[in-house]
């Protein structure tokens, strides 16, 4: 198309040119011309008072020298009387054609060798009609239209260069976007979503390359979100997952004990391996709007009412503190449900039967901060363990647990950090910021808004 372009204002351009700077070079020449034999015409004009008083020749050869015609001056006299035909000065047209113009009472031209003639009738006193030649050389007659011709030759292929520059300029300024917006669509068709176009060049290409990138980031956000979203539920049967190990633990010997605890390990590996392949993005969630949301709360109790159950029958001690009165997050209820059974399900599973553990919410006024903390061993490398999407190694882990939990958190403009509990093993504090604004402190949180100490007791 460029090039296109550049063919087609080099064909239009040259047109105009050729249209107006050939009959512009004609007048020129036209110009010249009249300008020379109007010179020549003043010069017969000259002469033509002396021939109306006298035909002497020495009179008459003086008034042609002071005429200043030099040469190129010459006054032919008819025969009259005893007088033969006189010529003054050098003779250059023909006979016939001064006879004609006598005879015909008019000035006319004519060729000759170097140039043309000016044949000028002038009435003598005695009603004859002498002829005044002036001699026009062909230099004079074109005197200047050869650097007339070359000025406008050199406008004329300026406009040319010009319009063929501008044109590539405009051909590139075209094509370079659309060729951008083609290379962006072929790699996005080969799987590289991370393919965008630069967002330049003419209105309509310009407003073509946002669409594309709005539309490639909606193709990205969308792949994300189904991953995510197989990844948060493949997780999230985690959760009867741990419920079933627990109970086929409980089962004693036995052939049929053994397979259902072997179907159910099974299991974990297939939801571990549905996750890993699930998960290659992680847009974060999605803010709620104004007055959206749940009662960290009461989804707290009802989590913990579950939980409790199991805690019971493997001897855990449990204490939940800070649900006594709302505590709005804006986080969706079922988002916070998955985190915290993520969390209380790590306890479970990597801790040992009999291990306390403990969940205490902190309301305060710009932040709601959700401490899970247990009496286990702990984890050794608390960073490894908060890489996003990494496991941390041991059997049954996909490291996605803590991810959920911080796209949640991350979500209201808050963070997770990973630390040691007053317990003496794992607390993993969620910082829920309410007003979007990243948290100042950073450090793990001891005490409560309010400064008074958090509990460490346990209670059933």
């Amino acid at each position: 198309m460029r090039w296109a372009l550049v063919k087609v204002c080099l064909a239009v351009t040259t047109m105009v040119v050729v249209a107006f700077a050939v009959p512009l070079g004609l007048v020129v020449k036209e110009m010249a011309r009249d300008r020379a034999f109007s010179n020549a015409e003043r010069e017969a004009a000259a002469v033509a008072p002396a021939l109306s008083i006298t035909t002497d020749r020495d009179k008459l050869e003086r008034v042609v020298a002071s005429a200043g015609a030099d040469s190129g001056m010459a006054v032919h006299l008819p025969a009259a009387g005893a007088r033969p035909a006189l010529d003054i000065g050098r003779r250059r047209a023909a006979d016939r054609d001064i006879q004609a113009v006598r005879r015909l009472g008019r000035a006319s031209t004519t060729s000759v060798a170097g140039g043309s003639t000016l044949l000028q009738p002038v009435a003598l006193g005695s009603g004859d009609i002498a002829v005044v030649e002036v001699y026009v050389p062909e230099s004079e007659v074109t005197n200047g239209v050869g650097t007339a011709w070359a000025v406008l030759a050199a406008v004329g292929l300026a406009l040319i260069v010009g319009s063929v520059a501008v044109a590539d300029r405009l051909g590139v300024r075209m094509v370079l976007p659309a060729q951008r917006l083609v290379e962006g669509a072929h790699d996005l068709g080969e799987g590289r979503l991370g393919a965008r176009v630069p967002e330049d060049g003419p209105t309509e290409l310009r407003l073509a390359a946002v669409a594309f990138n709005s539309m490639a980031d909606q193709v990205v956000q969308l792949l994300a979100n189904e991953r995510e979203l197989a990844a948060d539920l493949s997780h999230r049967l985690r959760t009867p997952l741990t419920v079933l190990r627990l109970n086929a633990a409980s089962l004693g010997g036995g052939p049929a004990a053994e397979q259902t605890r072997a179907a159910v390990a099974q299991l974990e590996r297939e939801v571990d391996t549905i996750i890993r392949t699930a998960r290659e993005a992680k847009p974060q969630t999605a803010a709620l709007g104004p007055g959206a949301g749940c009662d960290a709360a009461e989804v707290v109790r009802e989590r913990m009412e579950f939980w409790s159950a199991l805690a019971e029958d493997e001897g855990r001690k449990w204490r939940v503190a800070g649900v006594e009165r709302p505590v709005r997050l804006p986080v969706a209820r079922a988002d916070l449900a998955a985190a915290l059974d993520a969390l209380l399900g790590n306890v479970f599973r990597h801790t040992a039967e009999g291990t306390a553990f403990a969940v205490d919410v902190h309301n305060g006024e710009d932040a709601v901060i959700v401490l899970v903390s247990d009496a286990g061993p702990g984890i050794s490398d608390p960073e490894a363990a908060m890489a996003r999407g990494r496991g941390s190694g041991s059997a049954g882990s996909t490291g996605l647990g803590l991810d959920i939990v911080r796209r949640l958190a991350e979500s209201t403009g808050g963070d997770v950090r990973v630390g040691t509990s007053v317990l003496g093993g794992t607390e993993v504090r969620i910082w829920f910021q309410l007003d979007g604004r990243r948290p100042v402190a950073r450090g793990r949180v001891r005490r409560r808004r309010s400064g008074k100490p958090v509990p460490t007791g346990l209670d059933h």
